[in-house]
C-alpha cells in the first residue's frame, strides 16, 4: 500500500461540507445561514470551505478579523462576510473598502468607523454582551450605543445591518437568560430608531437544540466540517460527515525486543518482541502531546496503539506483526464510518474538544480538496 503524495497530509472533502451545510441549513429554515471560516476554516482551509459552504447553500461567511476576511476577498470570493474581533489599533478602512461588515463591540468602535471617509456607508452588526463576558456591548452602554449609533446611520455615516451575541452554551437555563437578554437589547435598539436585517445568536448547537434562538441568521461552525458540539452526540447521530482525514506516510519500521523503550521517558517498553512503525506527525503539526501512549492509529484496515511519547515530529505506533512497510498510509483521523478514529477519538485522548483537535493542525501539514 505505497502513497506518492506528501509525507503529511490533510483530505478535505468538501462534498461532505457542501452536504453538512445543505442538511443544517434545511433544519434551520427559514434563517439563513452563516459559514464560520475563521482559523483558516477550523484548520480545513478557509478559502476551500468558503467555497464549498457557499456551494452549499450558505449566504454569510463569518471570520474573527479583518485580516481572515480580506484573505478571503483576495482569494476572488464576494459573498458577504462578517469580522468581529478587532485590535485597539485596527484600521477598519480595507475590510470597508471590500465590502465586509464589521463587528462593533465598543462605542470607540463604532466612532472610527463612523469618522471614516468611504465611498458608501461603512455596514456594521452591532455584538452585544448577553453572559459570556467577552467582547460586546455591555447591557450598561445599550441605550447609548444604540441611540449613537442611530444618529450616526441617520447622517449616512454607517449603516447597522445586523445585531448579534453569542450563547455560552453551558446549560439550558443560562441559554434561556442569554436569550431574554438579546431579545431585550433587541427591542432597545429598535427603540432607538434602529431597523437591522439581521439578528443572529445561535451557533451550531442552538441552531440544532434552541429553534427559537434562532431569529434571522445562525452561525454555523462546527457542524459544517462535520463534527458535532454535543458531548453526548457525535457525527452520526446528527447526520453529518467529518470533512478533514489526516493522514502521514510511514517513515520507518522497525523491530524490537521485549523491554525496548520507546520514545522520550521511556513511559513504554515492549512487553514482547514487536514491529514499530514511525509516522512524520508530531505536536509541531497539532497532535496533541497529551494523547501520547493511549491514542490509535488507522493502518490497512486496522487500528495500531501510539506507543510512548508524541514528540514534535513523529510519533510511533505498534503494529505488532501486522506486514506494514515504509510508504504505507496512516490516518490519525478521519471519519469513523470508514474505521478511522475520530477527531472526536483524539478529543477524549487528549482530554479536550473536537474544536481544537481540528483547529490546531499546523502548516507543515498540505491541505488537499478531495
Amino acid at each position: 500500500m505505497t502513497h506518492l503524495g506528501p509525507e503529511r497530509r490533510a483530505d478535505i472533502d468538501l462534498a461532505a461540507i457542501r452536504a453538512n451545510v445543505e442538511r443544517l441549513r434545511a433544519q434551520v429554515a427559514p434563517a439563513v445561514a452563516m459559514a464560520v471560516v475563521k482559523a483558516n476554516g477550523y484548520g480545513h482551509g478557509a478559502a476551500l470551505v468558503a467555497r464549498a459552504a457557499l456551494e452549499g447553500g450558505a449566504a454569510w461567511l463569518g471570520v474573527a478579523d479583518i485580516g481572515e476576511a480580506l484573505a478571503l476577498r483576495a482569494a476572488g470570493i464576494t459573498a458577504p462576510i462578517l469580522a468581529w474581533l478587532h485590535d485597539p489599533t485596527t484600521d477598519f478602512a480595507p475590510a470597508i473598502d471590500a465590502g465586509i461588515d464589521i463587528g462593533v463591540s465598543t462605542i470607540d468602535q463604532l466612532e472610527a468607523i463612523a469618522s471614516l471617509d468611504t465611498d458608501a456607508p461603512p455596514l456594521v452588526q452591532l455584538k452585544v454582551e448577553t453572559g459570556l463576558s467577552r467582547n460586546g456591548l455591555p447591557p450598561a452602554h445599550w441605550d447609548e450605543a444604540f441611540e449613537r449609533a442611530a444618529l450616526l446611520e441617520k447622517a449616512g455615516l454607517l449603516r447597522v445591518r445586523g445585531i448579534f451575541s453569542h450563547l455560552a452554551n453551558t446549560s439550558a437555563e443560562s441559554d434561556e437568560e442569554a436569550i431574554a437578554a438579546f431579545s431585550t437589547a433587541l427591542a432597545l435598539a429598535e427603540d432607538a430608531g434602529l431597523s437591522p436585517d439581521l439578528r443572529h445568536l445561535a451557533s451550531t448547537a442552538a441552531a440544532i437544540q434552541r429553534p427559537h434562538a434562532r431569529f434571522d441568521l445562525v452561525r454555523l461552525g462546527i457542524g459544517i466540517y462535520g463534527l458535532s458540539p454535543f458531548g453526548e452526540m457525535d457525527s452520526a447521530d446528527l447526520g453529518l460527515r467529518p470533512a478533514m482525514t489526516l493522514r502521514g506516510r510511514i517513515a520507518a519500521v522497525r523491530r524490537v525486543d521485549e523491554g525496548a523503550g520507546v520514545s522520550y521517558d521511556h513511559i513504554w517498553r515492549a512487553s514482547a518482541p514487536t514491529t514499530l512503525a514511525l509516522i512524520p506527525l508530531g505536536y509541531a503539526e497539532g497532535i496533541p502531546r497529551a494523547a501520547s501512549d493511549v491514542a490509535e492509529v488507522w493502518i490497512d484496515g486496522v487500528r495500531h496503539p501510539v506507543r510512548g511519547r508524541i514528540a514534535m515530529d513523529q510519533l510511533v505506533v505498534d503494529v505488532g506483526d501486522a506486514p506494514v512497510q515504509v510508504g504505507d498510509i496512516a490516518v490519525l483521523f478521519g471519519d469513523p464510518a470508514r474505521g478511522h478514529p475520530s477527531a472526536d477519538d483524539w478529543a477524549r485522548w487528549a482530554g479536550t474538544i473536537n474544536y481544537e483537535i481540528v483547529t490546531r493542525i499546523g502548516p507543515r501539514v498540505e491541505r488537499f480538496a478531495e
